[in-house]
């Protein structure tokens, strides 16, 4: 599953910061993607800020590889994927990258597939739109659509990795509490509240109408319910032998 995000390269055009390419290589670690590729970078300073931004992902950045142009950096790609935010007769037949996300990885399962993205200051000009053979465009809102460079890596490079499906959520370990468990833990909770002065027997139903309102609201587990029912058995055990008293049996009697 994980082999076509090999055939994903992220190359950067022109770029000025060394900072910018640290930072665009934790993201390309973050969704699997390793191959990194610098068209005519034109870095103003030293590369110690970009090992820093770079954290765990200093391979990426020392496996980089510098091409005086774009092209020279998708000689071998069979597919040209440009990011632009600006519009224009050339920039039209743009996709967002969650729409484009399931075909470029079907086009990586056969070769390589390059995403290309502009400078920190002027993006991409028109001839190196010409270069790509797919634009995409990620959307923001209309007063500010220009993005941090690793941070428009990141969100394309998440829409690849999600239409991947290997994202698997973790999974509740305890089940569903029964409808009896938390009537029952509703009692307790009374007999609870009752001892220890929160509320009169006069009054025990309407309170207790907004405690059950409470414990309605989430989906409880069986281990919530234990947790809950500790919490009011150790309060009706401290109610009833002074405070700071513990059960011996850890709340459970």
């Amino acid at each position: 599953m994980f082999h076509v995000l090999n055939n994903i390269r992220v190359v950067l055009v022109g770029t000025l910061y060394s900072g910018n390419v640290g930072s665009v290589c934790r993201a390309m670690a973050n969704m699997g993607i390793r191959d990194l590729a610098l068209a005519g970078p034109q870095i103003c300073d030293d590369w110690s800020e970009a090992a820093r931004l770079a954290v765990h992902a200093t391979d990426i950045l020392g496996a980089r590889r510098e091409t005086a142009t774009l092209a020279e950096a998708v000689a071998d790609c069979a597919w040209v994927v440009g990011t632009t935010a600006r519009g224009g007769l050339y920039r039209q037949h743009v996709k967002t990258p969650r729409e484009a996300a399931p075909e470029l990885l079907r086009l990586a399962d056969g070769g390589k597939v390059a995403l290309v993205f502009g400078r920190e200051d002027k993006g991409l000009l028109n001839d190196e739109i010409g270069q790509c053979t797919h634009l995409l465009r990620i959307p923001a809102h209309p007063d500010y659509t220009s993005l941090n460079l690793a941070q428009a890596v990141l969100l394309c490079g998440y829409e690849l990795y999600c239409a991947l499906g290997a994202y698997e959520p973790p999974v509740e370990k305890s089940p569903p509490a029964l409808a009896a468990h938390k009537h029952k833990l509703l009692e307790k909770w009374r007999e609870m509240l009752l001892l220890i002065g929160f509320m009169k027997e006069d009054k025990a139903d309407h309170m207790m109408q907004g405690v059950q309102r409470i414990f309605s609201r989430g989906a409880y587990s069986e281990d919530d319910v234990a947790i809950l029912m500790g919490v009011a058995r150790q309060a009706d055990w401290a109610a009833r032998h002074g405070p700071g008293a513990k059960p011996k049996n850890g709340g459970r009697q």
